[in-house]
């Protein structure tokens, strides 16, 4: 069922501010009450979308871009709120009295999930556009986690080498959570230097010169870094990076279940088949496809990466392969290894029969022993 843009159909996208007030009572009460974010977040979250269903509608994807104001503002009004909620919890902790070193660190444990999934997720949809202003935005959120390269590295390689060996954050079958996390974390920085210094180096320029936009990651980095410096001194600057730990987590863990076991047939000569929707796992789950602005209709975001995040088809199972969960239960389940494995293994072998019959030897595709050309 194909609908037209809509102030009715862009508001349940706003769901997502419900993390504010959730935060506000955190970071003035302290205690228990921190604990709202969380719980919300994978428990509530997981119910609603048990009682709501699942989301079969699509907007029509060819709607003018001025039909989505009420959409596309979400993700601009994210940017204040999430300085907000990042440098508010280190003032909280710092210039008051009312909350423990425990209830400190679990405030920022806290402000670290919200950053990971909520402001990364706004900051993917932002650089993805060709707007200048968006992109900018993008970079803000990104800095607040430290972790600017992600546009770099997810646009220039991710999608492009999506579920081939290039890919880093597309993880290997059977592949434990715990051995993913540091390659992912480590592999994108290193991805997107070198992708940055081969772009220089075909300009006829230095790596150092300042159209490199590593200069702006850095820079919107430091300025962030010099406000929690200002705030809390070192211990602020710790638990602000702290925070921007947990978030990078979060984030990587959602890229492992995105694409975890997916992989996209090898060609020869270093060739792969064009991405497909059944490359990324898809979740038609309406909640959390609220909440996460239709990041989990994940396989026609890697299908048609131009277009925004409303207008994002959704599949059913005989087009994509299906989760069993909205991502945040994904992700509380990724954390227990042989639990997941338990539960997508047999989905990645369904997946292999139904689109690969004729793949008999998946060794290589497990291991990810087929080099990739640069």
């Amino acid at each position: 069922m194909t609908v037209n843009p809509s102030l009715a159909n862009a508001l349940p996208f706003w769901v997502s501010l419900v993390f504010i007030p959730l935060w506000l009572l955190a970071v003035s009460k302290g205690g228990w009450w921190i604990a709202l974010i969380p719980l919300y977040n994978f428990a509530i979250s997981s119910v609603l979308d048990s009682v709501i269903g699942l989301s079969r509608e699509n907007l029509d994807p060819n709607a003018d871009d001025s039909a989505l104001l009420w959409h596309r503002m979400i993700t601009w009004i994210w940017v204040p709120l999430q300085i907000m909620v990042v440098l508010g919890s280190l003032v909280a902790i710092f210039w008051f009295d009312h909350l423990s070193v425990m209830e400190s660190v679990f405030l920022t444990i806290v402000s670290g999930i919200v950053a990971g999934e909520m402001g990364i997720t706004y900051a993917h949809e932002l650089v993805h556009q060709r707007d200048k202003f968006e992109r900018w935005l993008g970079d803000i959120l990104l800095a607040t986690v430290l972790y600017g390269h992600f546009r770099t590295e997810h646009i220039l390689v991710h999608h492009r080498y999506i579920g081939t060996p290039r890919d880093v954050v597309t993880a290997k079958y059977n592949e434990n959570l715990y051995r993913f996390l540091p390659r992912a974390m480590i592999g994108t920085l290193r991805s997107a230097w070198e992708v940055e210094a081969e772009r220089q180096a075909k300009r006829g320029r230095k790596v150092t010169d300042f159209s490199n936009p590593f200069w702006i990651y850095g820079g919107l980095a430091l300025g962030f870094l010099s406000l929690a410096a200002m705030i809390g001194g070192i211990a602020g600057v710790l638990l602000f990076a702290l925070q921007a730990f947990i978030a990078i987590n979060y984030l990587e863990i959602i890229d492992y279940v995105e694409h975890y076991g997916l992989v996209r047939k090898h060609l020869g000569d270093g060739k792969y088949e064009p991405v497909a929707p059944r490359h990324s796992w898809n979740s038609n789950h309406k909640f959390t496809n609220w909440q996460l602005i239709n990041l989990q209709r994940h396989s026609d975001h890697h299908y048609k990466p131009s277009r925004r995040f409303p207008l994002l088809q959704t599949y059913d199972e005989a087009e994509a392969p299906q989760l069993p969960f909205g991502y945040p239960i994904m992700a509380a389940l990724a954390c227990h290894p042989r639990y997941f494995r338990r539960m997508m293994n047999p989905r990645v072998r369904a997946w292999r029969k139904m689109y690969y019959p004729e793949i008999t030897d998946w060794q290589p595709y497990k291991e990810h022993s087929t080099p990739m050309p640069r």
